[in-house]
């Protein structure tokens, strides 16, 4: 059975690990009122996509 010889270190460990981790998803600026939203959906401030008002309040 393979055991390791000797116990990895917190660094190498960590260094291993470094690429596992939470991504931000690809935030846009609505052109209509200029809060960040998520690209290809309908602002959920003002209701608009690509110019045209979807939803009302």
């Amino acid at each position: 059975m393979a055991v390791p010889k000797r116990r990895t270190s917190k660094k190498k460990r960590n260094m291993r690990r470094s690429h596992i981790k939470l991504k931000v998803p690809g935030m846009v600026t609505c052109p209509n009122c200029g809060e960040y939203k998520l690209s290809h959906r309908v602002c959920k401030s003002c209701g608009t996509y690509k110019g045209e008002e979807i939803m009302s309040d």
